[in-house]
Formats: C-alpha cells, sequence, structure tokens
C-alpha cells in the first residue's frame, strides 16, 4: 500500500513527493520524541515543520502580492511585480499536513501512542484513496486498522457501490452544473441578469457539493475496497437548518478538526462569551484562509463565522421556534450567498456579483434560459435537489428483499457505464478541491 501510494502521488506530482516524505519523516520521529518524555520540543518539531512547509508553498506569493499592495497604497512605485515568486501548490499538502499534525498532537495529548513502525506510519499519512482531496483522516481513527483489518466481499462491494455512487455525482452532477456555473459567471457584470446570476451560484452551490462529496465518497468506497474504514465526510449539508447545522455537516473532517485542535487549543467556550466569539473568529478567519491564498476565501469563512456568533447571541432559539422551511431556506440563502466570495477571484467581482443577483430591474440580453438550460443540464439540477435529502440511503436501508439487490445492482452499472461515457467525452476538469 505505501509503494502504491508513493507512485500514485509521484505520478501527478514528480519530485515534490520528497516534500510528504520529508513530512513524514518529521513527524514519525517527533512522535517518538514527545513519547520519550521530550513533550513540547517534540510537538514544536512537528507544528513548525508541517506549517513552514503549508506557509511556504501555499502562502508565500499571496504574503508578497499583499506587500507590493502595501508599498504601491503608500506611494512606492517602480515595483517589479515579476519578482513575486511563482511556487507551485503541492497537490493534498493541505491534507496531509493537517492529518500528520493531528497524530503528533494526540501523542502529545497522550490519546494515541506514538507509532514505532515507519512503514504503518507512512502508510497512513500517503494512502492514495484520500490522499489529494481528503477526508482528513486522523491517525487514532485507523491506527488499528493499519496492523489488523478485516477484508470480506461484503465490505468489498460495498466499497464498489459508494466508488460508483461518487463518480456519478461528479461526472453526471457536478460536470453538467460546472458548465452553467462558469458560463453564467462569466458573463460581464454590466450584461448579467439578476436570473442568471441567481441560476449561476445555485449552479455553483451544487457543483461544489457535488464535486467534493463526491470524491469523498470514492475516497471512501476504495478504503473499504482495501479493509479501510474512513470516517463520513458529508451529511447532506443542504438539509441543515442553521449554519451551525451546516457546519456539522459539511466538510465533517476538516471541522472537527479545526473544533479539536484549535477551537478547544484556544479556550472553545469555557472562558465567557467575549472570548468565545473571539475563538470562532479566529478559527473561521483560518478556515477561510486554509481553503486558499486569497482574501475571498477569508471573507468567505468569516461570513460564516459571522452568523454563526449572531445564532450563538440568541438568534439560534428564534430559529428553533420558526416553521422548519422558514430555518432551512435562511440557512440556504446564507450559504449560498457564501459561495459567492469562495467562487469569485476578487471582492470586487463578489460584490458586484451580489450586486446582479440583487439587480431585478435589469433586463437580460440573451436568452440565457434556452442557451444554459438543456435538458441535460435541467436533469442534472433535479438529481441535485433530489440527492440533497438522504433519498438513496432511506431506500437502500428499507429494501433488502433479491429483487431489489439486483435491480439496484443494475441501476449501479448503468451508473458506472454513464460515467464512463462522460469521462470519455469530458475535457480536463480536475476535482474542485485539487487547488487547496
Amino acid at each position: 500500500m505505501l509503494i502504491i501510494s508513493l507512485i500514485f502521488y509521484t505520478f501527478g506530482e514528480g519530485i515534490l513527493v520528497l516534500l510528504i516524505i520529508a513530512s513524514t519523516l518529521i513527524d514519525f520521529y517527533a512522535g517518538k520524541i514527545i513519547e520519550k518524555g521530550f513533550r513540547k520540543q517534540g510537538l514544536r518539531l512537528s507544528i513548525f515543520a508541517n506549517l513552514s512547509f503549508l506557509v511556504y508553498f501555499k502562502y508565500a506569493a499571496f504574503a508578497f502580492e499583499n506587500y507590493y499592495s502595501f508599498l504601491e497604497l503608500i506611494g512606492v512605485s517602480n515595483l517589479d511585480w515579476q519578482n513575486i515568486p511563482n511556487i507551485v501548490l503541492p497537490l493534498g499538502i493541505s491534507f496531509y499536513t493537517f492529518q500528520t499534525m493531528s497524530y503528533t498532537i494526540d501523542v502529545y495529548r497522550g490519546n494515541v501512542k506514538a507509532n514505532s513502525n515507519l512503514i504503518n506510519f507512512a502508510t497512513y499519512v500517503t494512502l492514495f484513496p484520500q490522499l489529494i482531496a481528503g477526508p482528513i483522516v486522523r491517525y487514532k481513527d485507523i491506527h488499528r486498522q493499519l496492523i489488523d483489518r478485516k477484508q470480506n466481499t461484503k465490505q468489498f462491494s460495498e466499497g464498489v457501490e459508494r466508488f460508483i455512487i461518487g463518480l456519478a455525482k461528479k461526472m453526471i452532477i457536478a460536470n453538467n452544473l460546472a458548465y452553467v456555473a462558469d458560463s453564467i459567471i462569466d458573463i460581464p457584470n454590466s450584461d448579467l441578469h439578476s436570473s442568471a446570476a441567481w441560476i449561476g451560484i445555485l449552479a455553483y452551490s451544487f457543483q461544489i457539493y457535488y464535486d467534493f462529496s463526491g470524491y469523498s465518497d470514492m475516497a471512501i468506497g476504495l478504503g473499504k475496497m482495501f479493509g479501510f474504514e474512513f470516517l463520513e465526510n458529508f451529511n447532506y449539508p443542504y438539509i441543515a437548518k442553521s449554519i451551525r447545522d451546516f457546519w456539522r455537516r459539511w466538510h465533517i473532517s476538516l471541522s472537527t478538526w479545526f473544533r479539536d485542535y484549535l477551537y478547544i487549543s484556544l479556550g472553545g467556550n469555557r472562558k465567557g462569551n467575549k472570548r468565545t466569539y473571539i475563538n470562532l473568529i479566529i478559527v473561521f478567519f483560518i478556515t477561510g484562509l486554509w481553503h486558499g491564498a486569497s482574501w475571498n476565501f477569508i471573507v468567505w469563512g468569516l461570513f460564516h463565522g459571522f452568523f454563526l456568533i449572531i445564532e450563538r447571541l440568541g438568534f439560534a432559539k428564534i430559529l428553533a421556534k420558526t416553521p422548519k422551511i422558514i430555518s432551512h431556506i435562511y440557512t440556504l440563502f446564507i450559504v449560498v450567498i457564501a459561495w459567492v466570495f469562495f467562487r469569485l477571484e476578487t471582492l470586487t467581482d463578489a460584490l458586484n456579483y451580489i450586486k446582479s443577483m440583487f439587480s431585478f430591474n435589469k433586463h437580460p440580453k440573451v436568452d440565457f434560459l434556452s442557451h444554459y438550460l438543456t435538458k441535460e443540464v435541467i436533469m442534472a439540477f433535479v438529481l441535485a435537489i433530489l440527492f440533497s435529502f438522504p433519498i438513496y440511503k432511506t431506500i437502500t436501508n428499507k429494501l433488502n428483499n433479491n429483487v431489489y439487490l439486483s435491480i439496484k445492482t443494475l441501476f449501479l452499472l448503468l451508473l458506472f457505464v454513464l460515467s464512463t461515457m462522460y469521462i470519455a467525452i469530458d475535457s480536463y476538469n480536475p476535482f474542485i478541491y485539487f487547488r487547496f
């Protein structure tokens, strides 16, 4: 598994495989240092090394750009913007650095014992099913599986089913909606009608969900095929009734990571309301920054953090008393508006797009309904809405007779063939979270 995972990563990243090997070795020996009694030294080594890698490869160029912008703001001229370094972002660096840091923090806290087998630990770090885009797998959740895991036909077939569903989410739903989202979002603001703007951002909202949850499904499915049980990463986030509920359902491995290793370390909600709100702002500032070196991501994170604070201030009690449909609409409205900042490149572009969403007096210059909303796209929208609810899960839990299993098998085979056809005819379209 270790050799396969290293070959897999090298195929995509070449020489940058040395970075993940270095991170693995540092954290392996940091764990041993902690175990020997030098707890703070081992933890500091791990955190410093991992954050150094992450800051350099992901944020150095962003820091230089903002430094140059500041110099221009104060009147410094003749700046050579070509001096800003062009640094390649290694695939999966945000995920595997968080995985290895969770390991050393858990060893430091006494939650797990340091691994004494380098091959087992390196397999955990580089495990190819979820290496590139998560879910973020914690060592304490699978350390026993690295030594002794059971593999059987039932588990393997469940893995195949989960993989096919994830592949179909990506190829049939996410990619079709990506066409609409990209086409509309690229329309100049002066030509963008509010109805088109709403359709564009709704398409993106479904695209990012089915793209990312599709990858997670594929990773979890592949893990099952090899005997690993990864924790769920999504739990139908678009049925959430509050922003707090949304973050319990969206990218669960990341939100729980920040809760357990950052929010609680900052004091959580144990030091009074004021400190709790400050901690939430810090966590969601870093959540936004984790997604990318851009002010738009930071605003996206703080936007969610702001409404979490509003709910903590008492709005959650009001939501609890309102009809579920109202709280659901409120949550979706906030989430969709936030996706504008996530998707657009600059703050100016995002604000202009939001302005277009609410400029109902503007007349469309093109018949976008017939141009963008093809039968295929409409079907993708219908499927996206339908499977935002736990319909498939409900059906599979209630029906277990042989006739149903035969129909399900044929359905999965059809999905696999259809997804493969899309792969064959589609242009290169990587998963959205590869960029993070």
